[in-house]
């Protein structure tokens, strides 16, 4: 075999959630050869195996170590070596790869993304809160390894796509879009009876339960402004958010000479994992096409931090620097989860979050240390915030 015919080596760091099993149904649907090297979960096992069983990886990996008894039997009598914790998910991570799909949620995903950077490679970036977390740093490592990191998240893998980087003084703006979430319209006392099985149900886009929450909230576009910041060479005042319902045109850019640039799809994250898998080149992926004359319409109306109060708090936290983005993440992780768990109410969760940010001090964080370290003391006091909720 001659090395143009050598598979490409993939892992895939959280393939069980969402994104994670969309990446396994791009990889079997593609003609090009690869060989997984890893694939890791948080807690479902079962899930884990099947993948393992239809992949054959190297490295099967459960976070969860309750669960690695129940991996270990599954998997008797295969090939894959088997791990569990977080020693497993960093030594799953420091596998030299092609290609990562770093697909973790949350802010657990930051130290096996570094890891994943640290031996070059492309890696694609589904894990937004690395990125708020440490956008610096990433960039940083990225630069250092010479790794090359691709936006997964459609709008951003939109504007990666539309964006002159040889000319980045071109452009005026950048522009996310947002459906608005399945309470787009309700008032506050609606809001205030959210249930958690109300709240995940995305009007446009299957997703997991924590971002799908965090689109409820818009949380997950504030983040995703936060991540822009880091990906773009573009300051604050060139980010703007739009509310698109249909979920069509899922980015734009425009330029100095009024021009726009605008990505459409199908709102299918398998069209964005699709081009961050074969970049810089494209694959042909099955799927339904989008036919323009059936949306017929396409609406657009300007995000009010009024009504989405998390995007101010995205734009304070911008402005104010240092680990702010971090307590801003931690927190509002810890409040998701707890109304998941139907312990404070849907309305509570950007106050936790606000009030958070208001209580702790928080200087710049230079280390994956002093990153963890914020990240600790903003979940003990959201911790403590719900509890005196009360």
């Amino acid at each position: 075999m001659n090395k143009q015919e050598e598979p490409r080596t993939i892992s895939i760091l959280g393939s069980t959630g969402s994104i994670g099993s969309d990446t396994i149904s791009v990889l079997q649907s593609t003609s090009t050869k690869y060989r997984v090297l890893a694939i890791t979960a948080h807690e479902s096992v079962e899930l884990l195996a099947q993948q393992a069983y239809a992949l054959e990886p190297e490295f099967v990996v459960i976070a969860n170590k309750e669960k690695y008894r129940e991996l270990k039997r599954l998997l008797s009598g295969t090939k894959s070596r088997l791990g569990a914790g977080d020693e497993g998910l960093l030594e799953a991570a420091s596998l030299k790869t092609n290609w990562t799909m770093a697909a973790i949620v949350g802010a657990a995903g930051l130290k096996p993304v570094l890891t994943t950077i640290a031996h070059g490679g492309t890696v694609a970036l589904a894990n937004k809160e690395s990125l708020v977390c440490a956008g610096e740093l990433l960039a940083f490592e990225a630069k250092k390894s010479g790794a090359t990191l691709l936006p997964v998240d459609s709008e951003h893998n939109g504007v990666f796509q539309s964006f002159d980087f040889n000319n980045p003084e071109s452009v005026e703006k950048i522009y996310l879009t947002a459906s608005g979430g399945p309470f787009l319209d309700c008032n506050k006392d609606d809001l205030q009876r959210v249930t958690p099985e109300q709240a995940v149900k995305h009007p446009n886009w299957d997703m997991g339960p924590k971002i799908s929450v965090d689109s409820a909230t818009m949380m997950n576009k504030a983040l995703e402004v936060i991540e822009a910041f880091h990906l773009f060479p573009i300051n604050i005042n060139q980010i703007s958010v739009l509310i698109h319902p249909e979920s069509i045109i899922h980015s734009m850019v425009s330029y100095w000479d009024g021009s726009f640039l605008a990505h459409l799809g199908n709102p299918d994250m398998k069209i964005p994992i699709a081009y961050a898998l074969s970049w810089p080149r494209r694959m042909p992926l099955r799927g339904s096409r989008l036919d323009i004359t059936d949306v017929g319409k396409l609406t657009f109306r300007r995000a009010s931090q009024q009504q989405f109060p998390a995007l101010r708090l995205a734009n304070e936290v911008l402005e104010e620097g240092g680990g702010s983005a971090i307590v801003m993440n931690a927190a509002n992780e810890v409040a998701v989860q707890a109304f998941l768990q139907y312990e404070i109410s849907f309305i509570s969760i950007l106050k936790i979050v606000e009030a958070s940010l208001a209580r702790i001090q928080y200087n710049k964080a230079d280390s994956i240390e002093e990153i963890m370290s914020i990240d600790n003391e903003a979940r003990r006091m959201a911790r403590n915030l719900i509890a005196a909720l009360d």
